[in-house]
């Protein structure tokens, strides 16, 4: 029989870093969730690190990590890689402790997040497409260098800094019965797990990955870090490649479950936190509630889902809006083909006001190939109220003659 697999950070060590951090980085609310109460049937909370310093929890394992260097690394400077969290959090916690620090990003990197760095003091390199090209650079320059190089997440200084968000849930929720974290490298899940089930070995202790980027479900069937294939999700806080070492044995023996959630539940929890809870989160903070929306009688409460950053791109968050409205049904997108005569368009357009759909664009067409002669192929985008409202109108379309596709 293996033996059992020791955690490389205790709760003493995520105590520590609390002492240090404390004046540092700000005890996030944890705020009701009425409708996710009401959805689930056990109280719920939002433990709102979107509402941290540098807008993730990222700044608490930065900020740890530099403070422990000596005199000589510090006098050394700090390189780092990151898409934006991490770059923001070490930018910030060098300039607090006078830290000459350099951050590689990758070149399609939001500009948002880039000029956040740059704001905070960082020097900042664009390169590479991908954050484990930027993490490559980083290395290489921290090697010619000299400088440290500040991992994102697999360093025992980092899981212990993030793991200070499981002190004040501890002190904000002490009868948590689940808690649900994003997980990415596992530096924040790895830490948060370590305080957790130190102080309440019964808590429920769950990660949450994009379906797109999962690494973690088959790194721990295999026992150890795997690679994942391509990645391709909205989640970019989370979209890691591979486990790290540090990481993997801190939450692979801690953790009860790891859990993915698809890009619609992604979409759906961030519009949730928008309206309902008035939380400006990225789709990787709003992993967690995801995960409790797509399964909300599984987690046994009270449940507190750990919104780990709020650092959108606009753009993005447009895209994601769009695509939680599609995923809400509260946006539909109809092709209808219909007769080739005068007024036949604005006989539907009527039809679609009355049944009380917003009609926001309308394709016409005469030419498409598979159309016969004296038909129109018309796609039509309209608001709804929901799956209810949606079905009515697709169904008094088809009763009214009319032949209605929708994606």
């Amino acid at each position: 029989m293996a033996a059992p697999v020791i955690p490389p950070v205790t709760a003493d060590d995520v105590l520590c870093a609390r002492e240090l951090l404390s004046g540092v980085v700000r005890t996030t609310p944890v705020a009701g969730a009425r409708a996710l109460s009401d959805l689930t049937g056990s109280r719920v909370g939002l433990k709102c690190e979107n509402l941290q310093r540098t807008g993730s929890f990222k700044i608490r394992g930065a900020y740890t990590r530099i403070a422990r260097l000596s005199d000589d690394e510090r006098a050394g400077g700090v390189v780092a890689a990151s898409a934006g969290n991490h770059a923001q959090g070490v930018a910030l916690a060098a300039r607090l402790l006078g830290v000459r620090a350099t951050v590689y990003m990758p070149e399609r990197a939001a500009l948002p997040k880039v000029d956040a760095t740059r704001g905070y003091g960082a020097e900042v390199v664009l390169t590479g497409r991908t954050v484990d090209e930027a993490v490559t650079a980083a290395t290489a320059a921290a090697e010619r260098s000299g400088a440290v190089f500040v991992h994102p997440f697999d360093h025992p200084d980092i899981i212990a800094g993030q793991g200070t968000v499981g002190c004040e849930i501890l002190d904000q929720v002490p009868d948590a019965g689940t808690v649900l974290i994003s997980a990415g490298g596992g530096g924040l899940l790895g830490g948060t797990a370590a305080v957790l089930r130190a102080a309440r070995p019964d808590v429920r202790i769950v990660g949450v990955q994009a379906a797109g980027a999962a690494a973690w479900p088959s790194s721990l069937a295999a026992g150890e870090p795997m690679p994942v294939g391509g990645m391709r999700t909205m989640a970019d806080g989370i979209a890691v490649g591979r486990p790290g070492d540090v990481t993997f044995a801190q939450v692979s023996s801690l953790i009860d479950e790891m859990v993915t959630v698809s890009e619609d539940a992604l979409s759906a929890a961030l519009l949730h936190c928008l309206e309902r809870a008035k939380m400006l989160v990225e789709p990787a903070g709003a992993a967690s509630v995801a995960a409790l929306m797509e399964q909300p009688d599984r987690w046994p409460g009270p449940v507190v889902c750990v919104l780990s950053g709020g650092n959108v791109d606009p753009l993005v968050l447009l895209q994601v809006i769009r695509h939680g409205l599609v995923a809400s049904s509260r946006y539909l997108t109809l092709h209808l083909r219909m007769p080739d005569r005068p007024g036949a368009l604005a006989e539907l357009l009527a039809r679609v006001g009355r049944l009380g759909a917003n009609v926001t664009d309308v394709a016409h067409s005469r030419i498409r190939g598979t159309l016969a002669v004296g038909e129109v192929d018309v796609e039509l985008s309209v608001e709804t109220r929901g799956p209810e409202h949606r079905d009515a109108i697709v169904a008094d379309l088809r009763e009214a003659g009319h032949s209605v596709a929708t994606p």
